[in-house]
């Protein structure tokens, strides 16, 4: 723990990212293994992770971000799409991989599928659309863990227009819905911000026990 509550301390949001140096296709198997694995509600997973390298659609998309130079410099951007789609077809596709997973005929799934197509098909349209976006939010957490303990630097960004994104993207046409991005990759010598000093919260101002 005392070295994970050190990379946590480490970390911090990089605003200039070293173009010149890439993470190695081992570290990034390891952030993406990280983001599968993430927590989410039921364990539905109702969103897609795009990872944009493409150099050309990564200038277009610094564009859609107001000009921030993280989205071109930094060795890979992570783009988290909410399924806006979701529906009682995806809730079957889920319980198909939990039977063959775990060997559990699907007529024993059955409660746990009506419960969670109950829940689903009773969220209006925009409550469904927030749902799956904090969705995003579990595993963009998850990858910001798992890239400071590997000391890889992650910048969670809101600061992007989700609609150019998804032209951009296509997402449109795969019915998801940009959430938040993450810029990962090294740290430049020249990026002041990571000598600051972390500002939070103490823990007698942040948590309260009852």
């Amino acid at each position: 723990m005392s070295t994970f509550l050190e990379s946590q301390n480490w970390r911090y949001a990089t605003k200039k990212f070293d173009a010149a140096k890439k993470i190695s296709d081992a570290d990034l198997n390891t952030l993406k293994e990280a983001v599968r694995l993430s927590a989410s509600s039921y364990g539905l997973q109702p969103y897609k992770v795009v990872l944009v390298e493409n150099p050309e659609l990564r200038e277009q998309l610094k564009g859609a971000a107001w000009g921030q130079t993280q989205i071109t410099d930094a060795s890979h951007l992570f783009v988290f799409a909410s399924d806006v789609t979701l529906d009682g077809a995806s809730v079957d596709k889920y319980i198909s991989n939990i039977s063959e997973t775990r060997g559990v005929p699907v007529d024993a799934l059955g409660g746990f599928s009506d419960m969670m197509k109950n829940v689903v098909g009773n969220l209006s349209g925009d409550a469904k659309n927030t749902w799956t976006a904090k969705q995003t939010y579990i595993a963009l957490g998850n990858l910001l863990g798992a890239a400071a303990e590997l000391k890889i630097d992650a910048t969670p960004m809101e600061g992007f227009n989700a609609a150019q994104f998804n032209e951009i993207l296509g997402f449109d046409k795969l019915g998801l819905n940009a959430s938040v991005i993450a810029t990962v990759g090294y740290r430049h010598d020249e990026d002041d911000t990571q000598h600051y000093k972390k500002v939070r919260k103490s823990q007698e101002e942040l948590f309260i026990t009852l």
